[in-house]
């Protein structure tokens, strides 16, 4: 892992690459510069003149609709939204043994946006989706390679997930065109799932009754906890990823920093899973054995992160700082990493833990 204008970048050619560690609190929108970035193969050219999206499968209506044809037809939409990475936080698993071919994220595959674009719902309800539609599968104009065959990153989402009102059509983040590390012309933003849902580069629409069977939706970004013997890598037989889980981490301070003994301020965020509100925010100074509240900062509606901070006294020493979130339904994060660790290291959870020495 390299670092560049204080991001975190993952691999040698720079596309998989997170927020910088530390992020202020009036930093509720990640500037374009510092967004989390993910990628799993080269990114595509792509001329908007020519550029068409093409909505399919088991509607009334098929539809081939350039960008001017979608801004005449249909209204701006805008959410702001925080996209995390299925892998966010995975390198905690390695203390539980290795995780082959995935990327070693930490808390800084997250970021978030002001999105603008059209509803996803109004183009789908202007093509006449059937009474059979169940799923909406999303294609990308990017090409991947596994397993000897070559294909568009794609997805699908549940039809009910696919009419609500904050699932967009993006075009825009931050007040301006998609970049094209981001999607550019356009790319499906589906707040409050994992990001590998929010295809970019989007050029196809698929209605359908069945959940798409991309490799992406069919064999990866899926939790196993089982491992398959004869391929440790497969999780096919594993449950397809949706909602982000409920999460909270400390940004500050970083893991293994020195700091002067006294009043120490702790600061991170939290999210809720599937756009529920975080009610609560709690830190232990000692690993779990006392708690105390936090203070919420900021935020940037239903389906953003939060920001939060907490002071605390400490004696120099070793001390592990701990913190955990409660949502507006009730859920509290498990403890440990040991229960919810899955073949691929997604999803993970468990309180965030921050070693630190006080001087």
């Amino acid at each position: 892992m390299t670092t560049s204008n204080g991001r975190l970048i993952h691999d040698v050619e720079g596309r998989n690459s997170g927020t910088r560690p530390v992020i202020e609190a009036s930093q509720v929108i990640t500037p374009v510069d510092q967004f989390l970035t993910r990628s799993h193969a080269a990114y595509p050219i792509i001329d908007p003149s020519t550029w068409r999206l093409h909505v399919q499968g088991l509607v009334e209506r098929p539809l081939e609709l350039s960008l001017a044809e979608l801004g005449a037809v249909f209204p701006t939409r805008r959410v702001t939204a925080t996209l995390v990475c299925a892998g966010m936080r995975r390198n905690e698993f390695l203390s539980l043994g290795p995780l082959t071919g995935e990327l070693p994220w930490g808390p800084e595959a997250a970021s978030t946006g002001l999105w603008s674009g059209v509803a996803l719902s109004d183009v789908l309800r202007a093509s006449g989706v059937t009474e059979r539609a169940r799923h909406v599968e999303f294609i990308g104009r990017d090409e991947v390679e596994r397993h000897g065959h070559r294909f568009g990153f794609g997805a699908s989402i549940d039809l009910d997930k696919a009419l609500g009102a904050e699932v967009l059509l993006a075009t825009d983040l931050n007040e301006e065109p998609l970049p094209v590390s981001h999607g550019f012309p356009m790319r499906v933003v589906v707040p409050g799932w994992i990001g590998a849902r929010s295809v970019k580069w989007l050029t196809d629409i698929v209605v359908s009754d069945a959940a798409s069977e991309n490799y992406f939706q069919r064999k990866a970004y899926r939790v196993q906890r089982e491992v398959n013997s004869d391929d440790p890598r497969d999780v096919s037989a594993g449950v397809a990823m949706r909602d982000v889980p409920l999460n909270a981490v400390i940004v500050e301070p970083q893991a293994d920093r020195v700091v002067p003994a006294g009043t120490v301020r702790v600061r991170g965020w939290a999210l809720g899973s599937g756009g529920r509100r975080v009610i609560g925010v709690e830190l232990s100074p000692n690993d779990g054995q006392d708690w105390l509240p936090a203070r919420s900062l900021a935020t940037g509606g239903t389906w953003t992160w939060m920001f939060w901070e907490a002071d605390v006294v400490l004696q120099p020493g070793r001390h592990t700082l701990v913190v955990r979130a409660t949502d507006d339904s009730g859920t509290v994060q498990p403890a440990t990493v040991a229960e919810v660790w899955n073949v691929k290291g997604y999803g993970n959870n468990a309180w965030h833990r921050v070693p630190i020495n006080v001087e």
